[in-house]
């Protein structure tokens, strides 16, 4: 399947074309909480949560059936520098421990009552090193990126995407520093578990990319395609088409985070429609977080990856809907209002 876009400039004018929330809906939904059987801002964020769901819905008392998560895995050619603690043929490796069921987000998302797919991405050919040029070539992340369009089933009403990709922590924070400002030590943690010699030459690497890639710094877009990787491009891909569809979205960790960071940045506004699942252990995560102005709806501790924070907050943001419009008014429950 083909995608409305051929170039990255072609995907920055579909982002800056994509529809808005419906204001009416959202309206709608903040009166119907006024009558509802409880004190006024009684549940807090779920309120908040239920009127963002409804606005993109476009439905003042909306349900949630059809749960999708996204697993998109690929392959970094920087791995070649020693910057994670596993070697790369992991990434096929926990592909096909997806694939069978029997990894973290397959429980996670079976107990929110998501459909999970996983789509790796040309594992056999890893791309380039950061730190000698680009990782992908424009055509290159147009495949990726079409790839996570394509993924998108129109009649999922929540979308969470995920990750697997040795090395994409050392991707996620290149692309950080890029589009945040401050220095690789800002941003780069210790992913799989490096020790201190290995955080440093992981941070230096990140500084190698960010010198290799001066355009980077310059364009969000451009940040992606050179320092990221074809699985980082798919759930950017995803997250875009999800706001075409007008499917909310729950973010997951570090490295979705930096690869939905890339569309707020290239296009402001680009993220509404999604909301951050959960506050990483990777020391980073918050900033980025705070750099695409979302909170998190947990704080777990977590740092796994494969979209199992956002998949864990299926559940929150399935519980804020379930409760706005479940809950019966005073007028039908007969109760007396203040």
């Amino acid at each position: 399947m083909t995608a409305p876009f051929t170039t990255l400039d072609g995907f920055r004018d579909l982002l800056k074309s994509a529809p808005s929330a419906d204001a009416a809906a959202k309206s709608g939904a903040q009166d119907r909480n006024g009558q509802l059987t409880k004190p006024p801002g009684a549940l807090g964020r779920l309120e908040d949560l239920a009127f963002w769901y409804a606005s993109w819905r476009g439905d003042a008392r909306p349900s949630i059936s059809a749960p999708q998560v996204l697993i998109f895995a690929g392959n970094h050619g920087v791995t070649a520098r020693g910057v994670s603690a596993f070697p790369a043929e992991v990434t096929a490796q926990m592909v096909l421990n997806f694939e069978a069921g029997g990894a973290a987000i397959n429980q996670l998302s079976k107990a929110a009552g998501a459909e999970l797919t996983v789509h790796p991405i040309e594992l056999d050919r890893p791309t380039q090193d950061f730190t000698q040029g680009p990782a992908m070539s424009e055509e290159e992340v147009i495949a990726a990126l079409t790839i996570g369009w394509n993924a998108v089933d129109p009649k999922a009403d929540l979308l969470v995407t995920g990750e697997m990709g040795i090395g994409n922590t050392t991707s996620g924070a290149a692309i950080a520093c890029a589009i945040f400002g401050g220095e690789p030590t800002d941003w780069t943690g210790r992913g799989t578990g490096v020790d201190d010699a290995g955080l440093t030459l992981k941070t230096q690497v990140v500084a190698d990319g960010l010198t290799a890639n001066p355009g980077a710094k310059t364009d969000a877009l451009q940040a992606l395609r050179c320092l990221g990787g074809r699985e980082l491009a798919g759930m950017a891909g995803a997250i875009a088409r999800a706001r075409k569809e007008r499917i909310p979205v729950i973010l997951d960790g570090f490295i979705c985070s930096a690869a939905a960071a890339t569309l707020e940045k290239a296009v402001p506004g680009a993220l509404d429609h999604a909301v951050a699942g959960h506050a990483s252990a990777e020391a980073a995560h918050i900033a980025i977080l705070n750099g695409i102005n979302k909170a998190p709806l947990l704080s777990m501790g977590m740092r796994l990856g494969e979209g199992s924070g956002g998949a864990l907050a299926i559940n929150i943001v399935k519980s804020a809907v379930a409760c706005h419009s479940g809950m019966a008014t005073f007028a039908e429950a007969g109760v007396a209002d203040s």
